[in-house]
């Protein structure tokens, strides 16, 4: 009962103190609640470690390596109450497949230390939670959960989310042996790349850059993600069959996160950028080969690579190349704010 009470409190007074403000997307709201009533459980000492104001730099120190350092509140300093909390707020703002694809990498962390990893490395509870600003469905606010293969940052500007950057890591890309052989978290993406790759190499296009991969994805860590060289193919050269196989794969990827929170990306990119996106491949076309590939448009850019560990240790990243941590949204919100 108290717990169903703190939940119509929280829901209602957030409605009641920001009833102004247009009809909140159900998104918005329920990422606000499910982010009020989660910072509500917290007593002052994890309060203490898991809020920021918004302005500060900490938002956008995003990593997906398995560093100690990460700010914000860890889930093994939660009670089990608080950590359902936890995961009520993430499924908010991913798909019923991105929390599975994001719970399968945290397993992945104990698949790792049952193989002679450290167990502080290799934790399945080292992922930590930060709160940039106060939950509010009329000021801009941020919040992050993070942790080794798992960069999940989400930015509320008035009634819109922005969901990147978004990372998701697995090592090993392909479980081949014990209870979970088969387990291939990213293995969709990956094998809907490389039949597009193959498809177009018949085709007569060239999306092959190069025979030798980059080691690594090239936007790395970086807290602002520039736009890569023009390699590969151009998708306005592809068959009308071709670009639904491209516009597929991206969907494939942006089905990770919520549609409210993708939809407005995705119409542009079906409608206006079809015609100008680039899908660029390196290394091996060999499934268990390294390789890597990216798919760049105006203002976006996916990257994957699976090349470390013998080409079983896959990295995926979907870059906003002028709204990651809602830049340009934020820059429009305060221009109207002050008009």
């Amino acid at each position: 009962m108290k717990f169903l009470f703190l939940l119509t409190a929280i829901t209602s007074g957030l409605l009641a103190h920001e009833g102004h403000s247009d009809h909140p997307d159900p998104a918005t709201a329920e990422m606000t609640t499910a982010a009020s009533l989660f910072l509500a459980s917290l007593d002052d000492d994890q309060a203490k470690r898991a809020r920021f104001e918004f302005k500060n730099q900490e938002r956008e120190n995003w990593h997906y390596v398995p560093m100690n350092d990460r700010k914000g509140i860890r889930l093994d300093s939660l009670k089990p109450h608080q950590q359902h909390l936890a995961f009520g707020l993430l499924g908010s703002g991913l798909t019923q497949k991105g929390l599975m694809t994001a719970t399968q990498i945290m397993t992945l962390e104990e698949v790792l230390r049952s193989r002679g990893g450290d167990p502080e490395v290799r934790n399945t509870q080292k992922y930590s939670l930060a709160f940039f600003g106060e939950p509010s469905l009329k000021e801009a606010w941020a919040w992050r959960f993070e942790g080794h293969h798992l960069s999940l940052n989400f930015s509320l500007v008035g009634n819109q989310i922005i969901g990147s950057p978004a990372f998701f890591g697995t090592n090993p890309a392909e479980l081949r042996q014990g209870p979970l052989r088969g387990l291939r978290p990213l293995g969709e993406i990956e094998d809907a790349a490389r039949a597009l790759a193959l498809s177009l190499v018949a085709d007569g296009l060239l999306p092959v850059f190069s025979e030798k991969p980059p080691r690594e994805i090239l936007s790395a860590q970086d807290s602002k993600a520039e736009a890569q060289e023009t390699q590969g193919a151009l998708s306005k050269n592809f068959t009308s069959t071709r670009v639904k196989e491209l516009l597929a794969l991206i969907d494939l990827v942006a089905a990770f996160q919520r549609r409210e929170i993708t939809n407005e990306t995705r119409r542009k990119i079906h409608s206006i950028q079809r015609k100008k996106i680039h899908f660029a491949w390196g290394g091996s076309l060999k499934r268990g080969q390294a390789h890597y590939f990216r798919i760049q448009g105006v203002d976006f850019l996916i990257e994957y690579a699976n090349t470390q560990n013998d080409a079983n240790h896959a990295h995926l990243v979907w870059r906003d190349l002028k709204n990651d941590f809602a830049r340009r949204s934020l820059k429009v919100h305060y221009a109207e704010e002050h008009q």
